[in-house]
């Protein structure tokens, strides 16, 4: 079963426990580093029906997303109370109110001319959704698709040989070989997990400035 598969699985058995009830905080702490004008485009790779979208909404930003669940993305729009008109691009289908644009579909298929102008990337639970070999591909694809569009990258730090599944640790030395040669890399934040990741396992919220 390949990543894709993988994932709408997990949505079909609702097995979604990485949703948030409020907004990420580390989002809400860092998210000025950008230094991005009001109405600025934001892309959220890997989105699913995260709760982020409606603090950027709520500070002005465009969204664009792009999710390869659909039941995520029609669930998402019903939580904001807003229907969305939907239509075809190429194999994808986009879901679009007018400061909110859903790509429904394979991120690897979405091309620049597709999404449009992008001002800046917020990942949350992109990178460390994906294993090690679809990485260096998702990282590359990115800052193609956005013309290094600068990031607020979120990770997660942690021995990886004690959980071998997502979200994978993303340490220091990876992120710098995804990005270093395109970017100004800052490390904003690396704070410990109370209580360890899932509640047994040590691990570090890390938080980088990609520009």
């Amino acid at each position: 079963m390949n990543e894709n598969s993988l994932w709408l699985e997990r949505w079909e058995n609702r097995e979604i426990g990485f949703n948030q009830d409020e907004a990420n905080p580390f989002m809400v702490q860092h998210f000025e580093s950008l230094n991005l004008a009001e109405g600025s485009r934001v892309l959220v790779p890997l989105c699913g029906k995260t709760i982020d979208i409606s603090w950027l909404l709520a500070q002005g930003y465009a969204v664009v997303g792009i999710e390869l669940s659909e039941t995520a993305v029609i669930e998402l729009f019903e939580e904001l109370n807003v229907v969305p008109s939907v239509s075809k691009v190429g194999e994808h289908t986009l879901y679009s109110t007018e400061n909110l644009s859903i790509y429904v579909g394979d991120i690897f298929k979405i091309t620049s001319e597709m999404i449009g102008k992008i001002d800046a990337i917020y990942d949350r639970a992109a990178l460390v959704a994906l294993p090690t070999e679809l990485r260096v591909a998702y990282a590359s694809h990115l800052r193609k698709m956005t013309n290094n569009a600068p990031q607020l990258l979120l990770c997660f730090e942690y021995d990886q040989s004690l959980m071998n599944r997502s979200p994978f640790s993303v340490d220091e030395d990876e992120v710098h070989s995804h990005y270093k040669e395109h970017y100004e890399l800052k490390l904003l934040t690396r704070e410990e997990i109370v209580g360890g990741f899932k509640g047994k396992l040590p691990a570090c919220d890390v938080v980088w400035l990609l520009r």
